[in-house]
């Protein structure tokens, strides 16, 4: 009976071990994208992602004036109506880092005027 347990002890430390290798695998498959490149995030940004491939894991990273801009995530109706929905986190340090999402991932700038001046991005990630 000893060397049943032993057994599974040792199947255990294997299954950990793989699931630690594909935690880092993921880890380094993922990309850093700057949001708007050298200018960051700034108005007449709904094009920006046009032309770039993303994966879920890859980070986005938002610089701004953040004395002017914020950042949000939002849903789908918010992104298309520029509205921050009821308990959204509006995050405002100026250098903000977003992992990516499969599906649909919408962000905006909620400072009045700035999502319809096109400071809002639209990603969807296979």
């Amino acid at each position: 009976m000893a060397e049943g347990r032993g057994s599974a002890s040792m199947n255990m430390v294997i299954v950990i071990s793989l699931l630690c290798i594909l935690v880092i695998a993921k880890n380094t498959n993922a990309e850093t994208h700057i949001v708007g490149g050298p200018k960051g995030w700034t108005f007449g940004m709904v094009s920006w992602p046009n032309g770039k491939t993303f994966k879920a894991g890859d980070v986005l990273v938002f610089n701004y004036n953040a004395k002017i801009h914020n950042l949000v995530a939002v849903d789908e109706n918010g992104y298309k109506r520029c509205k921050t929905p009821a308990g959204a986190q509006v995050l405002r340090t100026g250098n903000d880092e977003i992992e990516l999402a499969s599906g649909p991932n919408y962000f905006i700038c909620n400072v009045p005027g700035h999502c319809q001046t096109g400071m809002k991005i639209s990603i969807n990630v296979a």
